[in-house]
């Protein structure tokens, strides 16, 4: 879903507001009551995962990288005009105007991740900017251990279901990690291949 800022708002500027910004998935339950009717995710598939507590911190600050600062990353949550563009879109789409937010990620990184996690839907620009929704985190061990749970023996519709059914039954699924997760060394093709896939999140954004 594509969004971006209408172009009679006060505060629209041509250069910066004029390419679309985007989310990767949304899901709607006619079933569900409130917030959980449907859910929106954006997708930081970052190698190194994701610190919510320096992430959070660059977006109170202004700061980030120096091409390309955070919020821009998360315009939605923290831009009023994109917020609204953002809420407009998903209204449109769906007909709801409070709705579930999530962030994607690999996994999640840093000292009390857990709690600056939580920060994330009580601060107060996010909450401004996306009044009545719920706003957190979803891991990549938490959708694959959902998936592993609702696996049965019926081959599944979707190629991830299905690989998730042959490693299953390959033995390979073991609930804990093998190793941590680190990023890779510096200089190695692992590091360029972690950069360039790092670039293509700013350009898509």
């Amino acid at each position: 879903m594509r969004f971006k800022p209408r172009t009679d708002h006060p505060e629209f500027v041509g250069d910066r507001d004029r390419v679309p910004s985007d989310v990767d998935v949304v899901g709607y339950h006619p079933r569900k009551p409130g917030v959980d009717k449907v859910i929106v995710v954006t997708c930081k598939s970052w190698q190194t995962g994701f610190n919510p507590r320096k992430k959070l911190s660059e977006l109170r600050e202004g700061t980030g990288p120096r091409k390309r600062p955070t919020w821009h990353h998360f315009r939605e949550l923290w831009v009023p005009k994109w917020g609204e563009a953002f809420r407009r879109a998903v209204e449109d789409l769906t007909g709801e105007s409070a709705f579930t937010y999530r962030i994607a990620v690999t996994h999640l990184q840093g000292e009390d991740s857990i709690r600056w996690k939580d920060a994330w839907g009580d601060d107060p620009t996010i909450k401004e900017n996306l009044p009545g929704c719920s706003i957190g985190f979803l891991t990549l061990e938490e959708m694959w251990k959902e998936l592993l749970g609702k696996l049965t023996r019926t081959p599944a519709a979707s190629e991830i279901g299905r690989l998730a059914q042959l490693l299953k039954a390959a033995g390979l699924t073991a609930a804990t990690p093998v190793a941590p997760p680190e990023p890779p060394a510096p200089g190695s093709d692992a590091a360029l291949v972690d950069e360039l896939e790092n670039e293509a999140e700013v350009h898509q954004e």
